[in-house]
């Protein structure tokens, strides 16, 4: 595992813990010599996260479109930005940049992230592991949204385990490194036999 992929907010939270989960995980990348792919911003536990990983001698690659560079929220301290031109092809490029992916909290954009991985591990688009830092039980309401989608059969419970969730850095990234995608061909035939 090279690279990990993490999507989080581009605000604080009201929460000192959120930024402390940040500046672990950026830390721990380092340490593991695992390189931090993100979405370049100079702002909120984005940046936490690239400046915790830069301090402690790890690699922060950005990926950020031109109007949000236009906005000057780009992180310049970074040694790689990739420049896009739409949020479609950031997120192309962070799974092509990347081996697995984390979710720290986040709003509208880290929702949006982390539904197309969970959606691209489903339909065997990436088999790249997706793990949930659950800091403070920020998931919780998300994780019961995805259970009760298993229990009303809009989600198969083997897409819903495929997420892997901890309230800890280290104990996701060992469980990252341990995953071992679900397979698809059974659920794929029977979407053919019922249609």
């Amino acid at each position: 595992m090279k690279r990990i992929c993490v999507f989080c907010g581009s605000s604080m939270g009201y929460q000192r813990v959120y930024k402390q989960a940040a500046e672990n995980l950026g830390e721990l990348l380092a340490k593991n010599d695992i390189g931090l792919v993100y979405g370049g911003a100079n702002v909120g536990l984005m940046k936490v996260l690239a400046n915790a990983t830069m301090q402690n001698g790890g690699e922060a690659i950005g990926v950020m479109p031109q109007l949000l560079i236009d906005k000057e929220v780009a992180h310049n301290g970074l040694k790689q930005m990739h420049v896009v031109q739409s949020m479609a092809e950031r997120k192309a490029m962070m799974v092509e940049l990347s081996d697995a992916f984390i979710a720290l909290p986040g709003g509208f954009g880290t929702l949006d992230e982390l539904s197309e991985i969970l959606t691209f591990n489903q339909l065997r688009i990436s088999d790249k592991p997706l793990g949930l830092l659950n800091v403070a039980g920020y998931f919780d309401s998300l994780l019961r949204f995805l259970d009760h989608g298993v229990s009303e059969g809009f989600v198969r419970e083997e897409h819903r385990s495929n997420i892997i969730v901890s309230f800890d850095c280290k104990s996701l990234l060992q469980k990252l490194k341990r995953y071992e995608p679900v397979g698809m061909g059974k659920w794929i035939e029977e979407i053919k036999s019922e249609g």
